[in-house]
């Protein structure tokens, strides 16, 4: 394994999006044109453009444009405002992170935690080797341990060969957030660093994040992740000299001379995370909101156990009150003697768990509201710009299925069952960017309707508007338009059509999360498996293939019913729905490459 891991030691992370007055303005002003033409275009859907005939039809896809201007409204909210970036200075002694402690004078102590299960061993050992080499420039004592819920021989003589603290457990009760509870229990550092198995930090995690823990109310910093494995592909005229010769490859580097660079086969699985971490993450700290996601995060541990400690004593005064009123309702007895009392909170106490970390699938973002939510101590939390650690991708569309199923249900489970939107404590900006973050995973709901929509025009010939006049079009195109402009000024800096294609062609996944959630499966926790998959994975994906033969076999048939004149087809209808359908067919045949992508020598497998 180390030997495919040699093959990216040279790649280096990208620097975080630079901040930009102007720019900032620019897009403020392109946003709030975008939602009031937007507004304007939803406004006439439903009072000018409903087919009355065919309200089966018209009525599902307006309230399905409906959904997606809420979630344009959300996601104009979560990118409103950027912030400078500033590195501060790192402190050097406890007392700078934590006034009038008694032990102010000494040197910080950092728990580095790494959570393992059944990953290679030997990819924890270079995770451990990178986390020996952090520097910094006050004295502290780095304390590396390895927690192990695999219980492996193999692990713990890793660990004991590179002079590091080894953890296990006799369960694994709770997965990654009991694996840290337990860890938790036995380590008492200042601040804690939390990695997956595949986390390798760099020297300068420490130096660069300490600073934030200057302010005694930050709880915790979350690093972006970068994964330095993705495939990067090969150009556009490579690959056509590859297949076609030297003429095909003259052709593709004209091409890219008119649209710009293009690499065959980069990122197949739309893995690359700096649209979420640069752009949305680090929006969000304007409105202290910015979530935990897990690896790459330092934590201060007083938040993580005050908040954990006053969560169990909700949960036992609850425990303790139903206790009660079962007694009184069975005895009729108004009251409950103090003895017995007593004993009823101190049974709950036991049958409770304290949980540092809650003991949920989404362990990260569910232990960030908790704190959050924490009205009384006012913990905040920071996105830091710069890239801290590295990671591996999803090797396949196996492992990134499994991935992203269990970030979908697991944060719908959240939204059914404890809805942040009504949590106490929570402010109203830190409820909308929560929102919008749930909201992202019912998308699904709708994205469907957009995709069903143009073939059963194409098929039928029967419209969901009165017609495709002048007057549709003067109101879509300009809100299509302002839109596009609005999220390129946004998201300046990074390509925005795979992520909006991936976001689309993800509807099979997010809808069986949904459902999984209301049908109150539990969302089982599974490992993201850190090496390739074997096998066909086109099984994967038969609902993206279907949506891409029957767009295709819709836009033949209603081409020929036009010819025929024989069917309810307009001209404009047709080529706007072949249009809407085309674009979504270029959605679908992302995910379909991915699924038969296989890795070459240039991506490190031979």
């Amino acid at each position: 394994m180390d030997d495919y891991f040699l093959k990216f030691e040279d790649r280096t992370p990208e620097p975080p999006l630079p901040y930009s007055a102007p720019r900032e303005l620019l897009w403020q002003s392109l946003a709030t044109v975008a939602l009031v033409v937007g507004a304007w275009y939803i406004e006439w859907r439903w009072t000018a453009s409903l087919n009355t005939e065919a309200m089966w039809f018209a009525v599902p896809l307006a309230i399905a444009e409906t959904c997606a201007y809420i979630g344009m409204i959300l996601f104009v909210f979560n990118l409103w405002k950027d912030e400078p970036i500033e590195i501060l200075a790192p402190p050097s002694c406890l007392n700078d992170i934590a006034p009038d402690h008694p032990e102010g004078d000494r040197p910080l102590a950092v728990d580095i935690m790494f959570a393992t299960y059944n990953e290679d061993p030997a990819l924890v050992r270079l995770g451990l080797r990178d986390a020996k080499k952090i520097t910094y420039p006050h004295a502290i004592d780095i304390r590396i341990h390895v927690l192990d819920d695999g219980r492996r021989a193999e692990m713990r003589r890793i660990a004991e060969a590179e002079g590091v603290n080894y953890i296990t457990r006799t369960t694994n009760e709770g997965f990654k957030a009991g694996n840290l509870r337990h860890a938790m229990e036995q380590t008492s550092g200042d601040l804690l660093i939390i990695c997956d198995a595949d986390t390798r930090p760099f020297p300068t995690i420490l130096e660069n994040t300490l600073g934030y823990f200057n302010d005694p109310k930050m709880a915790w910093v979350q690093t972006p992740q970068w994964f330095y494995d993705l495939p990067e592909g090969e150009t556009l005229d490579a690959a056509l000299n590859r297949r076609f010769g030297q003429k095909a490859a003259i052709a593709g580097r004209a091409i890219q001379k008119v649209v710009g660079p293009i690499r065959i086969g980069a990122d197949p699985f739309v893995s690359d995370p700096k649209m979420f971490y640069d752009i949305i993450q680090r929006r969000r700290n304007w409105a202290n909101a910015s979530f935990c996601c897990g690896a790459g995060s330092i934590h201060r541990r007083e938040a993580v156990m005050e908040a954990a400690l006053r969560s169990f004593g909700a949960k036992v005064e609850t425990r303790a009150h139903a206790t009660e009123e079962v007694i009184t309702v069975s005895s009729k007895e108004r009251e409950i003697a103090p003895d017995l009392m007593d004993a009823i909170r101190t049974e709950a106490a036991t049958t409770e768990i304290l949980t540092p970390y809650r003991f949920h699938v989404s362990e990260d973002i569910y232990t960030s509201i908790v704190m959050h939510a924490d009205r009384e101590r006012g913990w905040k939390s920071k996105m830091h710009p710069i890239v801290e650690s590295k990671m591996l991708s999803p090797q396949d569309l196996l492992t990134w299925t499994t991935q992203r199923y269990k970030y979908a249900g697991g944060s719908l489970d959240i939204l059914i069952h404890d809805n942040p939107l009504f949590r106490r404590g929570l402010t109203f900006p830190q409820r909308m960017m929560y929102a919008t973050t749930f909201y992202s995973y019912l998308a699904p709901i709708w994205n469907v309707i957009f995709l069903i929509a143009p073939i059963v025009y194409l098929f039928t010939g029967i419209s969901p508007v009165t017609a495709y006049s002048d007057a549709f079009f003067w109101h879509l195109i300009p809100f299509l338009v302002t839109l596009e402009l609005a999220m390129m000024a946004g998201t300046w800096g990074v390509p925005g059509y795979a992520a909006k294609a991936s976001y689309l062609s993800f509807f099979p996944l997010g809808l069986r999360a949904i459902t999984s959630v209301l049908k109150g499966s539990q969302i089982s926790f599974k490992v993201t498996p850190k090496v390739r998959q074997s096998g066909n994975f086109l099984v994967l994906v038969r609902p993206q293939i279907a949506v891409v033969v029957l767009t295709v076999l819709a836009g033949l048939w209603a081409l020929g019913a036009l010819a025929a004149d024989a069917t309810p087809h307009s001209a404009t209808g047709v080529v706007s729905n072949i249009l809407w359908g085309f674009n979504n067919c270029l959605a679908m045949l992302g995910i379909i490459g991915a699924a038969l992508w296989l890795p070459g020598a240039e991506e490190g497998i031979e």
